[in-house]
């Protein structure tokens, strides 16, 4: 099936009552390039990592962009086993987007639940979040309450953990 574009994710927020808004900027693959080009667009900047278990378990993690995520300690907190960064191909296949786009909005294109999602706890607390639209030229704010309409829609329960 092909995946979501940046559009399709749009209509569906139109669908859902949420209220992102949507800014356009430079491509941005990491959060170094992040600090570049978001200026004063509002909210907590997140970074989103796409891990795979040494069971062949499939992983989200969404974390504030300046949050250190120990790989080594976190298969604790949320229940896995070993942790590495899963291939491009795999996040291709399964979340529909490239490396450096990788977004919790990719829940979209994973149809066959085949990721679990996890999201700091405290970046959840924020009144605004920012993520990419499925591509990295472009950044959604958007409230914490929102991004969880959006996984109800997708059939995604969030873990949330104190990362």
């Amino acid at each position: 099936m092909t995946p979501a574009t940046p559009d399709d994710l749009f209509a569906l927020f139109d669908r859902l009552d949420i209220r992102a808004v949507t800014h356009r900027h430079e491509p941005a693959f990491t959060v170094e390039e992040g600090h570049r080009v978001w200026g004063a667009i509002p909210g907590v900047h997140c970074k989103n990592l796409f891990l795979k278990d040494g069971k062949g378990r499939l992983w989200l993690v969404v974390a504030p962009a300046e949050r250190r995520v120990d790989l080594k300690t976190l298969p604790q907190r949320i229940g896995s086993a070993r942790l590495s960064f899963g291939s491009a191909a795999l996040l291709a296949e399964v979340l529909g987007v490239e490396p450096g786009s990788v977004t919790p909005f990719a829940a979209i294109n994973d149809r066959e639940h085949r990721v679990s999602v996890v999201l700091d706890a405290e970046m959840m607390a924020q009144e605004r979040v920012n993520y990419h639209p499925l591509r990295n030229d472009m950044t959604s704010t958007l409230a914490p309450a929102e991004l969880m309409r959006f996984f109800g829609h997708t059939g995604h329960s969030p873990l949330l953990v104190d990362l």
